[in-house]
């Protein structure tokens, strides 16, 4: 067949940080293409401020063949099990959303006899269908120390220090044949078919390539300033819009590691509390509609104990949304150029690790109609995806049931919710959520984790009297017996958490 688009030999990235160097690990172990150039400037720092992930990182780390020991160490990575979170739904409450799936790995079956349990000391719903809760109550890994890497009994992700996750990308990138160019982007070079050229540096050095990824951060010089790709706010649902983030010590270097990310719920936001080996990394999160920053600044400092202006937070600010179109030509935004949600879920990294595995599938040899063909797959799944995600975090906030500040008000105020997720909620007062409710391939959060948010929340769902009695009770209730009787168990069975840390560390001694 022949075709009128070269092979895209020569890829180059713009920008580094986390989503340009994961990207660049990526293109070059993963799926071993030779001509890589990676472009950043020393002028431009990254955003990241610590990073929460989603358990989809530990096969991108495996494909990357890299060791867990070696990650743990470069990454100061600790193991995240799920999010904790605290006042959410009254003020006063605390439920779980853990990274396990429910016992057997489907929880339709069992959802509408834990519904239909009228008993109030019955337990929550995470914990009634997976040991995860009462293991992370422990203070427990999510593994031994003899386990396989990247794999364990429970489900994990990580958290980790993002400028030196960043770092450890870039080091196995160059390793592995990656071409770094230190410089700033004077000007983009365009084709004569409208297709990126080449990146002009201020210096006047060119670099030419046949594809582009922009990972340029909040700037998306190329797919935004060059390319005109529309951003599409998502203000009207996400309130959230400025971060203020420190990082605090611990009393003492034996400190216990928290395995979960802590949420906690405040008057205009809610503050985000992960465990690194050495520190915490603490930030509030909050609408700058409903709070000034010095306000904010107060809220953080009460958070963490500390007196007023004794820290110093780094202030962030964003706009949560998203570009419908990120593959435009022979350009495609990975990242924050492509999109940006508040950490909640810690749907950021997450993000970037579909976009380059949908990149690995699309990018191939062929003619201008199928590489145009390929970019229009790829937005429809990536603009599917940002738009379901936006699902997912408003459900955390639009069936609170606090009533104390406009913040918690205006986010239950139906005008604020999505017309899908209206649609949902409406049917699930009387249904449980049932599988036909979700689109697979768009979804980054399964069915189970929407049950986990909506009945941790205190969502009320009555069903009708023949479907609570329906078929398969006696096997729901021998499915949650033998989930309790697990409990002790698993916890036993697995080692401390800042124990399990140690023990990767004298793994990896001459690292």
């Amino acid at each position: 067949m022949t075709t009128d688009l070269p092979p895209p030999h020569r890829i180059v990235i713009l920008g580094g940080g986390t989503a340009g160097w994961l990207a660049a690990a990526w293109l070059c172990r993963a799926l071993q293409m030779p001509d890589v150039t990676l472009v950043e400037s020393g002028d431009i720092g990254i955003i990241g401020v610590g990073e929460g992930t989603f358990p989809t990182i530990r096969t991108t780390l495996a494909a990357l063949g890299i060791g867990e020991a070696e990650f743990l160490v470069r990454a100061d990575a600790t193991f995240k099990q799920g999010v904790l979170f605290e006042g959410w739904s009254t003020g006063t409450d605390s439920y779980f959303h853990p990274f396990n799936l429910p016992v057997g790995g489907e929880d339709e079956a069992l959802l509408p006899h834990w519904i239909a349990d009228a008993d109030p000391r019955r337990p929550a719903w995470a914990d009634a269908v997976t040991v995860q809760e009462q293991v992370i109550r422990a203070g427990r890994g999510p593994k031994r120390p003899g386990d396989p890497d990247f794999s364990g009994p429970m489900n994990y992700a990580y958290h980790f220090d993002a400028p030196r996750f960043a770092a450890y990308m870039r080091d196995i990138s160059i390793a592995a044949g990656v071409n770094r160019i230190e410089g700033t982007v004077a000007r983009v070079e365009r084709a004569e078919d409208g297709d990126i050229a080449a990146l002009v540096l201020e210096d006047g050095r060119r670099v030419e390539g046949d594809f582009f990824l922009d990972c340029s951060g909040f700037r998306a010089l190329l797919i935004g300033r060059e390319l005109g790709a529309a951003f599409t706010s998502c203000a009207s649902a996400l309130f959230n819009d400025r971060a203020l983030a420190v990082q605090v010590p611990y009393p003492s270097p034996e400190a216990p590691v928290r395995p979960y990310t802590l949420a906690t719920a405040h008057e205009a936001g809610w503050t985000w509390d992960i465990g690194l080996t050495e520190r915490r990394g603490v930030g509030y999160v909050y609408s700058s509609r409903h709070a000034s920053q010095d306000e904010a600044s107060a809220t953080l400092h009460a958070y963490v104990g500390a007196k007023d202006g004794s820290l110093d937070p780094r202030l962030l600010k964003f706009e949560c949304g998203y570009r419908e179109t990120q593959w435009i030509g022979n350009c495609v935004a990975v990242g924050l150029s492509a999109g940006f949600f508040e950490p909640l879920e810690s749907t950021g990294i997450m993000l970037i690790e579909a976009a380059l595995k949908k990149i690995g599938d699309f990018l191939v040899p062929g003619d201008r109609t199928a590489r145009n063909a390929a970019a229009r797959s790829f937005n429809r799944l990536m603009a599917g995806r940002f738009e379901r995600i936006v699902h997912f975090l408003k459900l955390h906030y639009c069936i609170t049931r606090r009533t104390d500040t406009a913040y918690w008000r205006d986010n239950a105020d139906a005008a604020s919710v999505p017309e899908p997720l209206r649609d949902m909620l409406v049917q699930w007062r009387y249904r449980a959520p049932s599988r036909f409710d979700f689109l697979v391939d768009l979804e980054t959060f399964l069915p189970p984790s929407y049950h986990y948010i909506l009945y941790g929340m205190g969502f009320a769902t009555c069903l009708p009297a023949d479907v609570a009695r329906h078929p398969g009770a006696a096997e729901a209730r021998s499915t949650f017996a033998r989930v309790r009787a697990a409990h002790a168990g698993a916890c036993a069975a697995l080692p401390d958490h800042r124990a399990l840390l140690d023990h990767y560390r004298r793994q990896a001694p001459s690292i």
